[in-house]
This record gives structure tokens, C-alpha cells and sequence, in this order.
């Protein structure tokens, strides 16, 4: 009788021992399941984050601009007119002739956002603001004073867009020299370009070129140290030395005069040449 009682007691203890393996099994697979779950969530979620959104720009328009209220809007409407997915990034140096509030109309326009410094600081200031701030693939530079025409953007930016270079700079004397009708004003460039050239070990034809195009990337991967127009020969130095690869193609220019608005003065011709020598050889 003990001994029957002890084959069932036995027979029992086996039973439960299966039957809690079974649900340790069944616990574990459900946690590998949910695990596994998890994972794929997880996954997906990257993936979304990483995938391009359906406004994301594949150009950003930096417009840095000072005293500019009878130009700035032309030019940013002529900008928006590109086909192409774009955003503009205008910084307002500081005006003091309205070009602040003429910006205003854009303050819920979902393709322009406006920055404004207090004080006028200087183009490469302005363009040390904007440029932070690009998210778009390519990254382009445009002057608010309608010298240079926004159609030449379309054309310059589709080197970078086809993958054949890292930079493009839009010459306006890429046989087109007689577009500057001052003489004085092609021999400094001339001076300048050349003497670039020489330090960073290029062949521009116009390096002082308002139009310079970018892979975001690169321009913001590099430190802005000029507030002024020492910027030009700043970047063609700082570019020429992490091996950038740079490529010229002409545009149309519209020069004015000084008694237009023309902003650039002695002054930064001797701090251009400086910073050729300044950037080229730190």
C-alpha cells in the first residue's frame, strides 16, 4: 500500500515538473516574442527618423542682407520661383532702412525663415548665421542686391546634384568679363584671384564670386572666422586645404556702382589680401 502510494506520489511529482517546464518554455517564448517585437519596433522607428521627409529640402539659400528694402523681396521671390525643393534662410545684418520689415510677410511663409542681427556685423557674420542654420543637401550663397540673378541657381547646383564635385563657384569672367564694365574693378579681382590662386593652389578666375555652392556637409563642417568680405578668400583657403574639390561656371552678372549701394571699400581689399596670406599659410 506504501509502496503504491509512493509510485503515485512519484507519478504526480513528474507531472508537475512537466508541466511547470512547459510554462517556462511557454514564459520564455512569449518574452523572446515580445523581444523580438520590440526589436522591429524599435527598427522601424530608426529607419522613419532617418528616411528623408517629404519637406525635406534638397536646397538651402542663404541670403545674407544689409540696407536692402528695394531688392530683398524680388530676390526671394525670384528664389521661391526655382523648381526645386528649397528652403530660404535670410539674415538681416542689422539694417536700418526697413529691410526688417519688408522681411515681415514672410514670418509664416513655410519655405523662408529670417534671422536679424541688432547690429550690422558684416557679410561673413551673416553667413555664419545662415549657414548653421541650412538643413538642405546643397547649400548656395545669394547676394540680396540683384547683382547676381537667381536663375543662375538651377545651373549651378546640378554638378553637386549629378556627384561630380564638392564645390561649384559661379565666375562672372568665365567669358564674361565685359559683364563688369569697371576696369578697376576686374584688375582687383584679378589681383586677388591670382594671388589666391598662387597660396591655395587653384585656378580661379574668380574667387571674391558672391555665388558659391556647397555640400552642406562641408560648409558647415568648417569654422567661419571673417565677419566681413575676408570670408571669399577665408573659405577658397580652408576649402583648397581639406582638399575640396572646386569647379567655376560662368553666370550672369548686373554690376552697380558705389552710388548704388555697393558696399565693398579699400578697406577690404587690404584685408582680403591679408587673409590670402593669413589662412593660406596658419
Amino acid at each position: 500500500m506504501n509502496l503504491a502510494v509512493a509510485r503515485t506520489d512519484t507519478k504526480e511529482s513528474s507531472l508537475d515538473n512537466s508541466r511547470l517546464d512547459c510554462l517556462i518554455d511557454s514564459v520564455e517564448d512569449t518574452f523572446k516574442r515580445l523581444d523580438e517585437a520590440i526589436s522591429d519596433v524599435a527598427t522601424s522607428e530608426v529607419n522613419h527618423q532617418a528616411a528623408p521627409t517629404a519637406t525635406h529640402p534638397v536646397l538651402s539659400v542663404i541670403i545674407p542682407v544689409y540696407n536692402e528694402q528695394h531688392t530683398i523681396t524680388r530676390v526671394i521671390e525670384k528664389v521661391l520661383a526655382l523648381p526645386i525643393q528649397l528652403e530660404v534662410i535670410v539674415v538681416n545684418d542689422g539694417s536700418s532702412d526697413g529691410t526688417w520689415d519688408s522681411l515681415q510677410s514672410y514670418g509664416d511663409h513655410p519655405s523662408v525663415r529670417c534671422f536679424n542681427h541688432d547690429v550690422n556685423q558684416g557679410k561673413g557674420a551673416a553667413l555664419r548665421t545662415g549657414i548653421a542654420r541650412a538643413s538642405g543637401d546643397i547649400v548656395i550663397i545669394q547676394d540680396a542686391d540683384l547683382e547676381y540673378d537667381p536663375s543662375n541657381i538651377a545651373t549651378l547646383i546640378q554638378p553637386l546634384l549629378d556627384g561630380v564635385t564638392d564645390v561649384v563657384y559661379g565666375s562672372r569672367y568665365l567669358g564674361h568679363a565685359e559683364q563688369d564694365p569697371s576696369r578697376i574693378h576686374r584688375f582687383g579681382n584679378w589681383l586677388l584671384t591670382a594671388f589666391s590662386n598662387m597660396m591655395a593652389s587653384q585656378s580661379l578666375t574668380d574667387m571674391e564670386t558672391c555665388y558659391k555652392v556647397f555640400r552642406r556637409e562641408l560648409i558647415q563642417s568648417i569654422q567661419i572666422e571673417e565677419n566681413r568680405f575676408g570670408f571669399e578668400p577665408e573659405i577658397t583657403a580652408k576649402l583648397s586645404k581639406c582638399g575640396a574639390h572646386i569647379i567655376e561656371m560662368p553666370v550672369t552678372y548686373h554690376a552697380r556702382g558705389w552710388h548704388e549701394g555697393k558696399k565693398i571699400g579699400w578697406r577690404d581689399l587690404v584685408r582680403t589680401l591679408y587673409c590670402i596670406v593669413k589662412y593660406n599659410l596658419r
